[in-house]
Parts: structure tokens; sequence; C-alpha cells
């Protein structure tokens, strides 16, 4: 039973929805505290430094620094692995599948990003720097709504949703690492790339060369990802890109030597080992320390949700994100041969593109790079992301749990079935 504990506690870790659950805990109780008398306690624990210094290497950050650069560069190392399985096994892999939800992505962050800067431009340089803070969709959050709310609805949505946020989470990166990284340090990016080489090579021949015992390459993957994690933070590119490179180099091919390997290769393996840490320590400590912030009551929280950049943020994750991935999917599907998958319905692509409108997690970050994490205008992106995210959810998960009941009828074909319907045909029409 000791056994067993750990085991049942890490597969609830891995549900979806459990993800959720303790991301939203965490920002009520970050809100809560950072609006109490407990506030003094919680800003100083938040800004209180931790670490040390090697030379011109500063590893002395803040608590809610360490959150945002270490501790998030594991959710991204998640990422990293998605996206490798994805490009490598999944639906990436074939253009004619993935070209819908593809272009629906990009949809989802052009608009957004065009949206803010319309509503923003006047404010100044400033406050436009943040253009890209409405561009991102939280894959854990979205995916939690859709697992919680969508029991009967097509399996494709789901696949559509994930194609979608993931190809979303990658143009993020790419966000980060061109326009938010400043004096670059060329001198720490290429010893990055020693320890980055070494991981790649143990985690692709490390147990055939190496003759290393199977399934314990990972006691030498952690020091190299750990080191070039911190080579990453001394180069000036942000360290959460250090955690989507190391996911990309492990590779996606089963391992005959590898006791996991019936579940996949090492990708699955450390996939499975680690999105319980992910889910349920990283993502929540970081939500705790990066979405506190003061609103001043009602009177503060108008005045930060009628600025300028907080409107451009409520707007362009709610309208922006709706409309650019319902339009790009729908211009998509104009030419001859492209379409989704024919179980999804247009009511579907619309819900799904509300739920898409969750930025939290990684718009919060990009708010941080953008603004700074304890500026007036940081503050304000932060009230604006989290009221357009709880308006996503509950916009997004109250249409999709009404579609989900529709496709809960459509089998009941007979009169007076429990959903009220004088007998549905369930004929379910193509997308286009």
């Amino acid at each position: 039973m000791s056994h067993r504990a750990p085991q049942r506690f890490a597969a609830t870790l891995r549900q979806e929805s459990t993800g959720g659950v303790l991301l939203l805990v965490a920002t009520l109780l970050a809100i809560v505290l950072a609006n109490s008398g407990a506030s003094s306690w919680y800003f100083s624990v938040r800004d209180d430094h931790l670490g040390f210094r090697i030379g011109s290497l500063n590893l002395d950050m803040s608590v809610g620094h360490w959150a945002a650069d270490g501790l998030l560069a594991v959710f991204f190392f998640i990422v990293g692995l998605e996206l490798k399985k994805e490009f490598a096994v999944g639906e990436l892999r074939d253009p004619g599948k993935s070209i819908v939800p593809m272009t629906a992505a990009v949809g989802g962050v052009a608009l957004p990003a065009l949206i803010f800067a319309a509503v923003a431009i006047g404010s100044g340089g400033e406050a436009l720097s943040g253009w890209a803070v409405p561009t991102a969709t939280d894959i854990a959050f979205a995916v939690a709504v859709l697992a919680v709310v969508g029991r009967n609805l097509p399996g494709a949505l789901r696949t559509f949703l994930l194609t979608l946020a993931v190809v979303d989470d990658l143009i993020a990166i790419t966000i980060i690492a061109v326009f938010y990284t400043s004096d670059l340090n060329f001198l720490y990016l290429a010893l990055a790339l020693i320890p980055l080489a070494a991981y790649a090579f143990i985690a692709y021949r490390g147990e055939r060369l190496l003759h290393l015992k199977p399934g314990s390459a990972w006691l030498l993957l952690l020091p190299l990802g750990a080191l070039t994690w911190a080579f990453f933070v001394g180069s000036g590119i942000h360290a959460t890109i250090a955690g989507v490179l190391l996911g990309f180099c492990v590779p996606v091919k089963r391992s005959s030597r590898t006791p996991d390997s019936a579940h996949g290769g090492l990708t699955e393996v450390l996939e499975h080992r680690v999105r319980p840490l992910s889910a349920g320590l990283c993502v929540p400590v970081f939500a705790f320390f990066s979405a506190g912030v003061a609103i001043g009551g009602f009177r503060g929280f108008v005045e930060s949700i009628s600025s300028p950049a907080a409107i451009g943020i409520v707007v362009g994750l709610l309208a922006g994100k709706c409309l650019g991935i319902t339009g790009a999917t729908w211009l998509i599907t104009r030419f001859r041969g492209v379409n989704v998958d024919p179980s999804i319905r247009w009511p579907d692509v619309f819900g799904v593109s509300l739920v898409a409108g969750i930025g939290f997690t990684v718009s919060l970050l990009i708010a941080e790079l953008s603004f700074g994490g304890d500026t007036p205008l940081g503050d304000t992106a932060k009230v604006a992301i989290l009221s357009a995210s709880v308006l996503a959810a509950l916009l997004g998960g109250s249409f999709l749990a009404v579609r989900s009941r529709h496709y809960a009828c459509q089998p009941r074909r007979t009169p007076g079935n429990s959903c009220g319907q004088p007998g549905e045909s369930g004929v379910n029409l193509p997308l286009s």
C-alpha cells in the first residue's frame, strides 16, 4: 500500500482536470493573500532572494523569479516533449491533417496582437510592448475545461484543441526567444551548447554506448539539463527556452532497453514521470507567485480593467482568439480538399475558440517579460489576464457543455427521449 499510494497520487496529478484545479486554487489563494492582511508577508516572500553567483553567472534571484525562470522551465520541458512527439508521430507529422488547426493557431495569435495594438497605440510605447500578452493559450487550463464539460464531444475536437494549443505554444516560445531576449551573452550561449549536446547524445545513445542500466539515463540527463538551464540564464535568452530545447532532444522512437518501452520511447517515459511534478508543483507555484496582485477593491479593479492595456488584453483574449481561430478555420477550409474531421461542427469550433481565450500561464509570463513583475502596467496586465481567462473559461465551458449535451442526445432517436427532442436523426454534417 505504501508503494501504491504515491503511484495513485501521481496518476491523479497526470489528469488534465487535476492540473486545472490546482492552477485555479493557487491563483485564488494568491489573489486573496495579496489583498488581505497577509499581503506584506506574501510580497516579502515573493521578493526574497535565493541563490548564488559564480563569476558573472548570476543565479541570485527572487523567489518569484525562480518560479518564472526555474519552475516554469519544467512546464516548458513538457511542452517541448509534446511538440517533439507531435512532429515525430502525431498530428503535426501529416500536413494534410494539421494544416487546419495550425492555421487556426496562427489566426488566434495574429488577431489578438493586432487588436491589442489598435487599442493600446494611444498609450505609448511602454503599453505597446505587451502586444504579445493576449496571443497565448494556456494548454493545461483549456484542455482541463474541455475534459470537465466535454464528455460527449467528438474525440476529434480534443485533438483539434491540442494541436492548436501546441502550435500556439510553439509560436509563443518563438516570440519569447526573439522579442524578449536582451543583452545576449554569446559565451554562455556557447557554453550551454556543450551540456545540451551531451544531453542529446545520452538521450539517444547513452544506454547502448555507455552501458548504462535500462532506465537509468535520467541520472545523467538531470544534471546536464540543470547545467544547460543555468547557462541559458546567463546567456540572456529566457530560461524557459532551455526547457523546450531539452524536450526536443529526447527521442520519440521506442527503445528495447527501456523498461517503459511498452508505453513508447524516452519522450513518453519522461513525460509520464515529469508531468506530475509540473502539474502538481511547478505550474501552481508559478501561478501563486505571479497572479498575486493588489487590486485595491472594486474601484481599483475598475480603474485597472478600464485602462487601454487591460482593454486590449481582455478584448484580444476573448474576441481576438474567438474570431481569429474561427475565421482562420473558415478561410482555410475554403480550399478544395482541406477540412477538419467530419464529426466536428461549426458550433464546436466556436466553443473551442472561446476556451482558447484562456491565456493564463504563458500570458502571465509574457506580461512579466513585457512590463516587469511589480509595475503598474504589470499589475494591470495581471488583472486583465485573470479576468479574461475566467470569462473565457465560463463562456467556453458553458457553450461546450451545451454542445456535449446535444451529442449525448443524438443517439436517442426515439420520441420522448431524455433531452426533450422529438427524435433526432443523429446525422452529423461535415464542417464544410
